[in-house]
């Protein structure tokens, strides 16, 4: 699936993932391949990267939102402090 993280000056990342762990304001959840459709809030916390082959990337952030719709994926974040 493809993944853009946008904050409001730059595009942090846009690629191919397999997986996208963030934390959603009730918890941390994970999207997958196929996911279903889904708007949510993020609240402060580490968001982890599963690239498609296999690298890790994480950053924290300090809100926002995500939006999954037929495996395209946008982050829309504020505060990025990348880590790896």
């Amino acid at each position: 699936m493809n993944l853009i993280v946008l904050t409001p000056e730059k595009e942090i990342f846009n690629g191919k993932v397999t997986s996208v762990q963030v934390p959603g304001i009730s918890g941390k959840f994970e999207i997958l391949n196929n996911h279903a459709p889904i708007v949510s809030a993020l609240s402060k916390g580490r968001v982890r990267l599963v690239l498609e082959g296999g690298d890790k990337k994480t950053f924290e952030i300090r809100k926002g939102f995500i939006e999954v719709l037929k495996n395209e994926v946008s982050l829309l974040v504020q505060g990025v402090t990348e880590e790896s």
